[in-house]
């Protein structure tokens, strides 16, 4: 582990965090109240992104002595979590964003790292990803005299068109590759063809590069290139993004439960058969209220467990071993596996709370559903449940991939 990644004094840190949320929740707020305006509109999230720049949030995960606000890996995804109550497809390209950040640690060599580490805290980069390890031809990389060229297509990425920084991965000579690369790159073309019902702000979609030239410097890690087995560490990039997820997904079960209740107190009314004043005080709307309530508390918490088990293993650095990094895979997916299936339910009975009315287009209400359903089909949690039920039966590991 480089010195980037070293965590500053406790008491500081707290500091730092508990501010750090606050800004947060500011954002969350400003986004909630145009967020169905946002959606409908589906426009390219500059906007978006120069509001969390201008708010400090995109580099909180960056050392205190380059800019940053020193957070470790959970805790930023706990920034996550706030952004999402205001608006899921923003916390979608803020998730991934810090984890894009921690890739250079896990696959660079120090000074790699600590020169990203370095700029994204002085310029407060925001990195979009094209990583998705299915959908399409796939990238490849091969050798150009002293330098490298990339070529191929990829069906899904995210922030892509808007970002500052770009993630990549590739195949070189049978191998898996990360890249770090500018923006603007000749040759790079984001194909704007994202048509999909929910997370209509992320900006994902295809892209293509064609004969897009790659120096040495932008390739993570040493040489050589090829030939090298990734250690339980670098496995760790998985269950980063998966707790990208956690935190998203189940932020929006928050925000859409505030927002349901904001609403209900103010608008709803009583049945007409119920014998009640007001549609707070009918049993089956407070029946409903306190189970979701409870649920999304529950999976709340075993999203923050999650994280603390997967930063145990980032702070005990490269030394880990494949129990460690085992261990870590199946709290995250334990966390994957309950929030998708809670937030997916909450999301979709809020109307039997609020009523009819609710479903006006207006209030766009169904866009938590929507956004929450198209990202949880993105690896099905079934493979999740599967996992952890092999690990708890016959202490298999996950086998590592980009989705595991």
């Amino acid at each position: 582990m480089t010195t980037t990644e070293q965590r500053p004094d406790t008491a500081v840190d707290a500091d730092r965090f508990t501010a750090a949320l606050a800004r947060a929740d500011l954002v969350a707020a400003e986004l909630r109240a145009t967020a169905a305006e946002r959606d409908r509109a589906g426009a390219a999230p500059l906007a978006e992104i120069a509001l969390l720049r201008e708010h400090d949030l995109l580099q909180v995960g960056e050392p205190v002595e380059f800019g940053g606000d020193g957070l470790d890996y959970a805790q930023s995804q706990q920034i996550t979590r706030r952004i999402a109550r205001g608006d899921t497809s923003i916390a979608h390209l803020l998730g991934y964003h810090y984890a894009q950040q921690r890739i250079p640690h896990l696959f660079g060599t120090p000074d790699q790292a600590e020169d990203l580490s370095r700029r994204n805290a002085q310029e407060k980069l925001f990195w979009g990803g094209v990583q998705n390890p299915r959908g399409g031809t796939g990238l490849e990389l091969t050798r150009d005299g002293d330098g490298f060229r990339l070529t191929g297509r990829r069906t899904f990425a995210s922030g892509a068109s808007v970002a500052d920084r770009l993630s990549v991965t590739a195949s070189f000579e049978d191998d898996l590759v990360f890249l770090s690369l500018p923006a603007g790159k000749e040759g790079f073309t984001p194909l704007g063809d994202w048509d999909n019902i929910g997370q209509r702000l992320t900006d994902s979609g295809g892209v293509e590069f064609v004969d897009t030239p790659v120096s040495r410097a932008e390739i993570l890690g040493d040489d050589p290139l090829t030939g090298k087995e990734f250690s339980a560490y670098q496995q760790l990039v998985t269950p980063h993004w998966q707790l990208a997820f956690v935190n998203f997904y189940i932020g929006t079960a928050e925000g859409a439960l505030d927002e349901a209740l904001d609403w209900t107190r103010l608008h709803a009314s009583a049945w007409e058969t119920s014998g009640l004043e007001a549609a707070t005080d009918d049993p089956y709307i407070l029946e409903l209220v306190g189970e979701l309530r409870a649920q999304i508390t529950a999976a709340a918490l075993l999203a923050d467990r999650a994280g603390e088990v997967l930063q145990r293993a980032l702070d005990a650095g490269p030394g880990i071993d494949a129990e460690q990094r085992a261990e870590a895979a199946i709290a995250v997916a334990e966390a994957k596996y309950l929030t998708t299936k809670v937030s997916l339910e909450a999301t979709s009975r809020l109307f039997e709370i609020q009523g009819a009315r609710a479903t006006t287009s207006a209030y766009g209400f169904d866009r938590h559903w929507r956004n929450l359903r198209t990202h949880t089909v993105h690896d099905p949690v079934a493979y999740k449940a599967r996992e952890i039920g092999d690990w708890t039966l016959n202490h298999r590991a996950p086998q590592f991939s980009l989705y595991s």
